[in-house]
């Protein structure tokens, strides 16, 4: 159990990291024109992803789970796979990447990297994460409830930034 918390750990110390990349990353599209949508439904995500890491330090605990090695090993091959995802997302938008939803008029839409491929490929790491980072040690109630929210979460993240993106992208 100890290996699995610092595993938590470093991903929550990831966030933090990304937070302060995101912040610094929103500044410079808002001094560029950019425009914000979706605020309302920011702050539920906060709490979404803060809930997934602590149901993935509470539950095993408090639920006696114990690491299965057939499920847990594969789940952390995801994780790193997620990771990755996730990492070549980041740099693939530059400074044009962070938490919000921050659009530049003007800006043509990104089609390199894993946006080649898939137009939202991030929330496939997140949905990834979302499964394998709980059940490396079973936590199998936090990965189906943050999945169910996540869902939902997504639906109305997803239909924003297509939204803001058609509205930004429509003025190239």
């Amino acid at each position: 159990m100890i290996a699995y918390a610092l595993l938590v750990v470093a991903v929550a110390a990831q966030r933090l990291v990304e937070a302060l990349i995101s912040r610094r990353n929103a500044a410079w599209s808002l001094q560029r024109g950019g425009v914000e949508f979706g605020r309302r439904h920011y702050p539920f995500l906060v709490v979404l992803h803060v809930g997934l890491l602590t149901g993935c330090l509470v539950e095993p605990l408090l639920a006696h789970r114990d690491f299965v090695p057939l499920l847990g090993w594969p789940m952390f091959g995801l994780l790193l796979g997620a990771q990755a995802l996730r990492v070549w997302c980041i740099s693939t938008l530059g400074p044009r990447w962070n938490f919000r939803v921050i659009v530049v008029p003007g800006l043509p839409r990104v089609r390199s990297g894993p946006y080649r491929y898939l137009s939202h490929p991030n929330y496939v790491a997140v949905v990834v994460e979302g499964l394998a980072l709980p059940l490396i040690h079973s936590a199998w109630i936090t990965a189906t409830a943050f999945t169910v929210l996540n869902v939902a979460a997504l639906s109305v993240r997803i239909r924003t930034e297509e939204r803001a993106l058609g509205l930004a992208t429509a003025t190239v």
